[in-house]
């Protein structure tokens, strides 16, 4: 089977790894064009594509698929199979019905839940006791297309998205890995989604980072989840805004956001809507993150001051 790939961040660079582990030809590997980053805006390579060059393969960058803007390559490179996987680009039509077996999406979560661009921190964030990957069949429609295979998994009461994009992204490779030869011999059943049941997973913005105070010790909690390790969930103290990366439920009492002080080896106490929260591991502006019994031994930290009030 000649499989071209096309995808951007690491979760898609593990997917790329398990596809070159098997005896399929690798034709090709499409990301996203390099972005400028940090102070110097030195131009970054995506994860897939330091993966792909690691393991000799051809990438291809283009700024636009649009009016048959690959045609040439397609055709060139002339896959059987197209595998998708968190490119983020909308495919044109004219790759869509390319490959005789189709363009193949791994996506994070168990469709039709989470249509869109960021399935695995929704699923933290709305406290959902279980997630997964699909592998379905790309059509026009946004993540509609017919699901080919299927595997679940919990999710830990403190599982961060960062430690879910890891196991999902080996569950999706493993997956993957199972159902290209399905797919390829006929065997492979392809079941429509209900789109009655269907939810959109929207893009994580930094206005959804700010916690609201009033919310109850699990909803804070799951926010702090699902925002970590990016882009951090934030509030402000003393009208400085700083990121929380770890955090754990308790008992407790007082105005919301409040500050009821800091108990050693736990973290610092704070009143949520409904119960509080013990912050553990936090960043403020110019510093490294750092456990926040860490920070505290060299800034004031006032109990009494309301988290988040300006």
């Amino acid at each position: 089977m000649k499989i071209l790939f096309m995808g951007t961040p690491d979760f898609a660079s593990e997917i790329l790894r398990a596809i070159s582990e098997t005896d399929n030809e690798l034709v090709g590997v499409v990301s996203q064009p390099d972005k400028p980053k940090g102070r110097g805006h030195k131009l970054v390579p995506t994860d897939v594509k330091v993966m792909a060059e690691s393991l000799g393969l051809t990438v291809y960058q283009p700024e636009t698929l649009k009016d048959g803007a690959f045609s040439d390559t397609l055709n060139d490179l002339a896959p059987d199979m197209i595998v998708v996987a968190a490119y983020g680009k909308i495919l044109p039509e004219y790759i869509l019905n390319y490959p005789e077996y189709g363009c193949i999406n791994v996506h994070a979560s168990l469709l039709p839940k989470y249509r869109g661009a960021a399935p695995i921190q929704w699923s933290i964030i709305n406290g959902d006791e279980k997630t997964g990957v699909a592998i379905m069949k790309m059509e026009k429609g946004l993540d509609t297309g017919d699901v080919v295979s299927v595997c679940e998994t919990p999710i830990g009461e403190y599982e961060t998205a960062g430690e879910l994009f890891d196991r999902l992204a080996k569950l999706g490779g493993e997956l993957l890995v199972k159902t290209i030869p399905e797919i390829e011999n006929g065997t492979a059943v392809y079941t429509k989604q209900d789109d009655s049941k269907s939810t959109y997973a929207e893009k994580i913005t930094k206005e959804l980072s700010i916690i609201d105070w009033t919310l109850s010790n699990d909803k804070i909690s799951k926010l702090i989840c699902g925002m970590s390790p990016f882009p951090g969930a934030v509030t402000t103290y003393k009208g400085e805004m700083f990121k929380i990366y770890e955090a754990e439920k308790t008992n407790g009492e007082g105005e919301c956001g409040e500050i009821l002080g800091i108990e050693k080896n736990k973290g610092l106490k704070v009143a949520c809507g409904n119960g509080a929260l013990y912050i553990k591991t936090v960043q403020f502006p110019g510093l490294k993150r750092m456990n926040i019994e860490d920070y505290a031994r060299g800034h004031e930290i006032v109990n009494g001051v309301i988290l988040g009030d300006e």
